[in-house]
């Protein structure tokens, strides 16, 4: 079964992760990514760009309409998402569990109840 997880922030607290740690930051999760892909549970990892680059579309008389976005109640906003393919739910919670972040930030994990193949 196919899971989604995903980790939150905001730029006050990307903003306040001092410089000379991201390089770290960044090597544990390449290392994350690794491990989870040789295994073929991870399917897919996206870091999503900062909420000032997002944008809303509508349609109206059958031409988009794009707005800058997104409209937030809160600071907080998607940061990225993980698509795991695991054989039960118990393993997809190992799995964010062992996300390098997961000790100080909470994942957010959602079942995928329907997929439609991008290749048909």
């Amino acid at each position: 079964m196919k899971y989604v997880a995903m980790i939150y922030g905001n730029q006050a607290k990307w903003d306040s992760f001092p410089a000379e740690a991201w390089p770290e930051a960044i090597a544990q999760q390449d290392a994350f990514n690794k491990k989870y892909r040789e295994t073929g549970e991870l399917v897919g990892a996206f870091g999503l760009a900062d909420a000032a680059n997002a944008r809303l579309v509508r349609r109206e008389a059958g031409a988009p309409v794009v707005t800058d976005g997104p409209y937030l109640e809160t600071k907080e906003y998607l940061a990225s998402f993980y698509l795991l393919d695991c054989e039960s739910e118990e393993r997809a919670q190992q799995i964010a569990a062992d996300m390098p972040f997961a000790d100080t930030d909470p994942v957010e994990l959602w079942p995928v109840l329907h997929e439609s193949a991008a290749d048909m």
